[in-house]
């Protein structure tokens, strides 16, 4: 694994150097124990003397007592160890993940971030386990092992310098073939977690459009893939087992035979063969737990250059020394901004922008879908970085600013709306954790949310599930614009964030702006021109470029896409009005309920 993420073990060091010294002392007592049932079997039992037998019988107790207790401490200490690795890691990258920017965060999928944070770390967290006991135990072992038995017999010990040689190159040639496959397993696990999640998260369209079937389908051809991957992967590591099978038994039939002809000449006791054969054993167990941690290892090598991927991956956006941690006020401005997602050889989304936002003022952003009024906004918190020009807010360019300092005063409401799972309180408190109920309640208010909301069983305690799919859209948008009002921000910006309400709500959230909180910015992005055209500026955007500023009564003299955009929805209006007014006319007279008739006589007599 790489040095980088031994980083993260950090305060589990002394565990993780235990583990391997209580292991040196379990296998140190495991290797004296077939010496000492040597000298019972060769000295104590051939000699007929009970006495040395009990006591060398009490010494092997002891011992292996002693093993016990060294191979339980070590398998605590490891396993501390371990989970406290996999911890560290996850922490390291969740937090690193907080430091991306927009652009960082494009470079991976959602569903490989979660991966990494779950499978990626188990992996490592398992072979590191591995690493620590078994691979400290089984050198170790091998080691010392050797070395008694070379005191007992050296053409024996020989043997051993054969196989060892043999086992260690076949481990490299199944590595060298398996660890690719690996690798593109585990990238083809994001695919598959993507799918799922992108299946889950969008089910009531599946079941809405009966696609089902192709859901499953698309399923089932990318786990297919992943089998054939692992299998691929595992055919090769298979071959580990069995050579190292065929290895173990052709030592031990070797040392039989040749032990055997050294008894038969008398230069053997058969108890010295007998702990030769549990050396023997010992070695060869030592090599299958080597090349069981290789495979683990191989495994976690890819997971581990995953994980290092986004430990590696610097912060786009860092604050400079001495950052500004105070904006002034709400203005904004764009001088000569040009931006591309692809950096400066990219395309580019916004071109030559120039514009002044005043503090306080209400601002309308127009434009046909793709004109980049998304884009255009997400530089003001400085989501993303201008390829070109600079932005100003407060008088002061954005990248002076302490990141958190400059967000904590633009509250923005994105146009795919995020509720968390929890209360509606908890909620809304994201805008600030130290609210009071009052506080929470009145913009909710302000959002024209608070009436919905005292409508549920448990009001304002009504538990939101995963994504807030128990409240409607509109109920979800006047939730998040509630949330942002709670920050009190100099700048807040909605990124159509009332397409889901009607008409006569989004008024009264825009009166409430107006009255409520007339000095903040307000930049209101809408395909409605109703939610704009009481702006003190619209901006008119058309690929990436400003095609007009002005008011309402402005524009519609001098921007033509602002006047067929307003002439269009102004007279389908109209005709819904209209339709409206003659359905209204066309009932008879005498459709007056019967039951109000009865009451009219009633009143007459």
């Amino acid at each position: 694994m790489n040095r980088r993420l031994f980083q993260s073990i950090r305060e589990y060091k002394k565990e993780s150097v235990l583990t391997p010294v209580l292991v040196l002392l379990e296998v140190l007592m495991e290797v004296l124990i077939p010496l000492q049932m040597a000298k019972i079997i060769d000295n104590g039992i051939q000699g007929g003397d009970l006495a040395y037998i009990i006591e060398m019988g009490a010494i092997l107790a002891v011992m292996a007592m002693l093993a016990l207790f060294f191979g339980a401490m070590a398998g605590r200490m490891g396993s501390y160890a371990a989970a406290g690795y996999a911890k560290n890691l996850r922490h390291d990258i969740f937090y690193r993940i907080q430091e991306f920017s927009f652009k960082n965060i494009d470079h991976f999928s959602t569903s490989g971030l979660v991966t990494r944070l779950t499978t990626d770390i188990t992996n490592v967290q398992m072979a590191y386990m591995m690493t620590l006991r078994l691979l400290a135990r089984a050198p170790i072992m091998i080691v010392l092992s050797w070395i008694m038995t070379l005191t007992i017999d050296n053409e024996i010990a020989l043997l051993f310098l054969v196989a060892i040689p043999i086992l260690g190159g076949a481990l490299l040639i199944i590595a060298k073939k398996a660890h690719p496959l690996f690798e593109q397993v585990f990238d083809e696990y994001d695919e598959l977690n993507n799918g799922v999640q992108e299946n889950v998260n969008a089910s009531r369209v599946v079941k809405a459009y009966v696609r089902e079937d192709f859901e499953i389908g698309k399923f089932h051809k990318i786990s297919g893939h992943v089998y054939e991957l692992f299998t691929k992967a595992e055919r090769i590591v298979a071959w580990n087992s069995p050579i190292m099978q065929f290895t173990i038994y052709a030592v031990v039939l070797m040392i039989v035979l040749l032990g055997g002809k050294d008894i038969i000449r008398g230069k053997m006791e058969a108890g010295e063969l007998t702990s030769i054969l549990v050396y023997a054993i010992q070695i060869l167990s030592s090599l299958m737990m080597v090349s069981f941690v290789f495979v683990m290892n191989m495994i976690a090598e890819a997971s581990s250059d995953r994980i290092l991927e986004v430990l590696s991956e610097e912060p786009e956006m860092q604050d400079e020394t001495g950052a500004v941690k105070e904006v002034p006020d709400g203005s904004i401005d764009f001088d000569n901004v040009d931006f591309s997602y692809a950096g400066e050889d990219g395309a580019l989304a916004l071109k030559n922008v120039n514009l002044h936002i005043g503090s306080g003022q209400t601002i309308g952003i127009f434009g046909g879908t793709g004109s980049a009024k998304s884009t255009l906004v997400q530089l003001i918190p400085r989501l993303y970085d201008v390829t070109k020009g600079s932005v100003r807010v407060g008088g002061i360019d954005v990248r002076k600013y302490e990141l958190k300092a400059l967000r904590d005063q633009v509250s923005m409401v994105l146009q795919k709306n995020v509720l968390f799972t929890g209360s509606i309180y908890e909620n809304i408190r994201w805008g600030d954790e130290h609210a009071t109920d009052e506080e929470v309640q009145r913009v909710c208010a302000l959002a024209q949310a608070d009436g919905f909301i005292r409508e549920f069983p448990d009001g304002y305690e009504t538990q939101i599930v995963e994504g807030g799919n128990n409240v409607s859209g509109g109920q979800k948008q006047r939730l998040c614009i509630a949330r942002a009002l709670l920050k009190k921000p100099k700048i807040l910006i909605l990124d159509d964030s009332t397409s889901a309400v009607d008409t006569r709500t989004d008024a009264l959230i825009r009166k409430a702006f107006r009255e409520e909180i007339p000095d903040t910015t307000k930049i209101i992005i809408s395909q409605r021109v109703s939610s704009i055209e009481d702006a003190d500026q619209i901006i008119i955007l058309d690929n990436g470029r400003i095609d007009g500023i002005g008011t309402s009564e402005e524009l519609l003299r001098t921007n033509e896409i602002y006047r067929e955009v307003y002439e269009s929805q102004t007279s389908q209006a109209g005709d819904a009005e209209e339709a409206d007014a003659r359905e209204e006319n066309a009932k008879p007279e005498n459709t007056k309920p019967e039951h109000a008739e009865e009451g009219g006589n009633g009143d007459e007599r």
